[in-house]
C-alpha cells in the first residue's frame, strides 16, 4: 500500500476503536475507505479474474497496535465481501495462534496447533490471513491452483477423476453438536452449470473413514485419489510459497485456490508468538462461489 492508502486505512480503524463500535456493529457505508477505492477495486478485480490471490504489504501492526490493526483488518475485508462465520460459535474474526491442542485429536481444528496444515480449502468466497505476529521459523504459507491440480488429476489418472465429484464423507470434529451427524458428504469437485469449484480437505475425509469406517471406509481408487492430490500441490513450479512479514495481508479465492501451512517453532513469550487474524467473505457477485457454504453450510466445513 501507498502511504496515503496506509494513513487512510488508520484513520478509519483509529476512529472505529475510538468511537468503541463493537467491528461486526460497523457500516461499510459509514467508513467508505475513499483513499483505497481504487486499490480495493483492483483487488477484488485480480481475485476474480486473475490469479486469485493478492498479497497486500505495509500496515505497520506492531506501531498501531493490535486494536486497530484488527479493525483495519475488518475495513478491508468488509469492503471485499461479506463476513461470514468460520464456526458454529458464529466468530467472524477468527485468532489463528497455537493453542497448545493436540494435532492427533480429531476434535481440535488443527489452526489451533503448530502443525502443518495440508493444502486445502475454506468456507467461503475469500479466505483473508493478516500477519500480527510471524512464528520464530516455519509457519510458511503456500498457494497453488486447484484448477491445476484438477488438470494434472485428469491427465495423469483419468480413471480416478470422475471420484473428485462423487460425495464423500468427511468428519465433522466435532462441530455439530454431541447430537449432531457425524460427518457431512460433499464433493471435492462440482461443476455445475458448468461453473468449476473444488472444496479439498482430505484429511477430514481420512478422518471420517478412519473414526466410522461403517459408513466412511474408502476404497483403494479412492485412497489413491487423496493420495495424488495432496502428492500434486508439491510438485516443483506448482505452489507459491509466501513468508508472511507483520503486517502482510493475503487474500485468495476459494473456489479455485488451495491453501497450506507448513509446521512452525514459536517464540518463548506471548507477546511474539505467531498470531494470525483469519476472516472468511462471501462475495454473491462471484459466480463460482458455492450457496452452500455461503447459507450456513460453512458451519459444517470449515477448516
Amino acid at each position: 500500500m501507498s502511504a496515503d492508502e496506509i494513513e487512510t486505512i488508520i484513520a478509519a480503524a483509529n476512529a472505529v476503536v475510538g468511537r468503541g463500535i463493537a467491528l461486526d456493529a460497523v457500516s461499510r457505508d459509514r467508513y467508505p475507505l475513499a483513499g483505497l477505492t481504487v486499490a480495493l477495486a483492483d483487488w477484488r478485480d485480480r481475485l476474480d479474474h486473475g490469479h486469485g490471490v493478492v498479497l497486500i504489504r505495509g500496515l505497520p501492526v506492531r506501531d498501531i497496535g493490535r486494536d486497530v490493526a484488527r479493525a483495519a483488518y475488518w475495513l478491508i475485508g468488509l469492503h471485499l465481501g461479506q463476513p461470514t462465520a468460520q464456526n458454529p460459535a458464529g466468530e467472524l474474526l477468527v485468532d489463528i495462534r497455537d493453542t497448545g491442542a493436540s494435532a492427533s485429536d480429531h476434535n481440535v481444528r488443527l489452526y489451533k496447533t503448530r502443525a502443518e496444515l495440508a493444502f486445502h480449502t475454506d468456507g467461503a468466497d475469500i479466505i483473508g490471513l493478516l500477519c500480527l505476529r510471524g512464528a520464530k521459523s516455519g509457519g510458511v504459507s503456500r498457494v497453488c491452483s486447484s484448477v491445476e491440480v484438477y488438470n494434472q488429476v485428469v491427465a495423469r489418472r483419468p480413471e480416478l477423476a470422475p471420484l473428485l465429484e462423487q460425495e464423500f464423507h468427511h468428519h465433522a470434529h466435532g462441530q455439530l453438536g454431541p447430537d449432531g451427524p457425524k460427518t457431512f458428504r460433499y464433493p471435492i469437485v462440482s461443476r455445475e452449470d458448468g461453473i468449476f469449484r473444488m472444496m479439498l480437505l482430505t484429511w477430514y475425509i481420512r478422518n471420517a473413514a478412519e473414526d466410522f469406517p461403517e459408513i466412511a471406509a474408502l476404497s483403494d481408487a479412492e485412497q489413491s485419489l487423496l493420495d495424488l492430490l495432496e502428492w500434486l500441490p508439491f510438485e516443483p513450479g506448482t505452489a507459491l510459497d509466501m513468508n508472511f512479514q507483520e503486517g502482510d495481508m493475503q487474500f485468495l479465492k476459494n473456489s479455485v485456490v488451495l491453501h497450506a501451512r507448513t509446521d512452525y517453532e514459536d517464540w518463548d513469550t506471548a507477546e511474539e508468538k505467531r498470531h494470525l487474524l483469519r476472516l472468511w467473505l462471501n462475495v454473491p457477485e462471484f459466480a463460482d462461489g458455492d450457496d452452500r457454504l455461503r447459507h450456513g453450510f460453512a458451519k459444517e466445513t470449515n477448516a
